[in-house]
């Protein structure tokens, strides 16, 4: 018989005796009167990057999705199953967030594998299929002369960032709300290793360090 993985169960517990009496009263708020974040993160499946843990944000603060990469598809309104763009429109027409974050990280499997064109990345596979979303037809993604393949792959990790913000205004619903001032979209690194966060300088187009005084 497969049983329940010892460690989450381990962790509930923990949850349940020592945050959950001081959180109390918020998850019975939440229930009685729904969600209602102001803030939507798109971030990567990577189980070092969580945005509820890096934001430091309780129950009820961060509408969340992850997938591989971080990325966002274009709009495509062609009958087919799209989780992250249901997503969007959740957040956006029913919840009406006020910001959209976009989160990228360092060491990005996703990232890296597409970059070393490495299995599973065929082209019948889910992840090819999926990281093939990263480039637009006819583009070439390769190393720069003179670039060390750790800084190229950083540009491609912050480069998905760019993309997806770049594909959350191809959404009518996603524009319409950006140009009424109603919604604003952010992009953001995370640094696994010092767990540093760079928020996007849309101006400059630089991430730029998070941390007070820098």
């Amino acid at each position: 018989m497969n049983s329940f993985p010892h460690r989450l169960l381990e962790g509930y517990r923990a949850f349940s005796a020592n945050r959950l009496p001081t959180e109390q009263s918020r998850y019975l708020e939440l229930s009685e009167r729904g969600q209602s974040p102001e803030v939507m993160v798109i971030g990567c499946c990577d189980s070092r990057v969580s945005p509820e843990v890096i934001f430091d944000a309780g129950p009820g603060e961060l509408f969340v999705v992850r997938n591989v990469a971080n990325l966002v598809p274009p709009y495509e309104a062609d009958g087919g199953v799209h989780g992250v763009s249901a997503a969007l429109e959740y957040a956006v027409n029913v919840l009406r967030i006020k910001h959209i974050v976009v989160l990228g990280h360092a060491q990005c499997g996703g990232i890296r594998a597409f970059i070393d064109k490495i299995a599973p990345l065929s082209p019948g596979h889910f992840i090819g299929r999926w990281m093939d979303m990263f480039i637009k037809p006819g583009e070439i993604v390769e190393q720069r002369d003179h670039e060390s393949i750790q800084d190229f792959v950083v540009r491609i990790e912050k480069a998905a960032v760019f993309r997806s913000l770049e594909n959350l205004m191809t959404f009518p619903f996603v524009q319409e709300q950006v140009d009424a001032g109603a919604l604003q979209l952010h992009g953001a690194y995370f640094g696994v290793a010092e767990g540093s966060l760079f928020v996007l300088d849309k101006a400059a187009k630089e991430f730029r360090s998070a941390r007070a005084g820098e």
